[in-house]
Formats: structure tokens, sequence, C-alpha cells
């Protein structure tokens, strides 16, 4: 048990390590569409803590890693729609401006 939790604490490690290098690699008009997909991605940490809440049973710390991961899940799946929504407004036309009584731009 010991060496699989060690394996995962370096797998772990190893994965910001290589997140950090290939994010920091990004040139920056390819940052908001990076980070929206990204975050829409977490849809798998939402179902994964659903996952973890429905078989904690009577293990309080299961149910808190759960609940932690549907709640942070749900928020970064959110910010990620609205980010996306966000980006996606800039490229609309947008409307011309209305004249006011009588007057002309």
């Amino acid at each position: 048990m010991i060496i699989g939790t060690l394996a995962m604490i370096y797998i772990f490690i190893l994965a910001i390590f290589t997140g950090v290098e290939v994010i920091s690699r990004v040139p920056t008009v390819l940052h908001t569409p990076l980070m929206s997909g990204a975050n829409a991605i977490h849809g798998v940490v939402l179902i994964g803590g659903v996952y973890l809440l429905g078989t904690a049973g009577e293990n309080t710390t299961l149910f808190v890693l759960g609940f932690l991961a549907v709640i942070l899940g749900t928020l970064n799946v959110v910010g990620g729609f609205v980010v996306t929504d966000r980006m996606l407004e800039m490229f609309k036309a947008k409307p011309p401006a209305k004249e006011k009584d009588g007057e002309k731009k």
C-alpha cells in the first residue's frame, strides 16, 4: 500500500511539472481558448466526485473529498463556459449606434 501511495505522489508531482512546462509554452493568443477548454474538461472531475460521493458510505474522508470535488468541479465547468461565451462575444458584430432625437453622428 505504501509503494502505491508513493508512486501516486510521484506521478502527481511529475504531472504538475509537465503541466507547467506545457502551459508556459502556449502563445498568449491561445491562453483563453486553452483555459476554457481545460475548464470544460473538468466535467471529468465532477463525474469522479459524484462517483466518490456515491461510494463513500460511512467514510467521512471520502465524503468530504467527493463533496469538494463536486463543488470545485462545478465551479470550474461553469467558469469555463462563461469564459468561452465571453470570448465568443468578442467576435460578434456590434450593432450600429442609435441616433438620438434628430441628432446625427
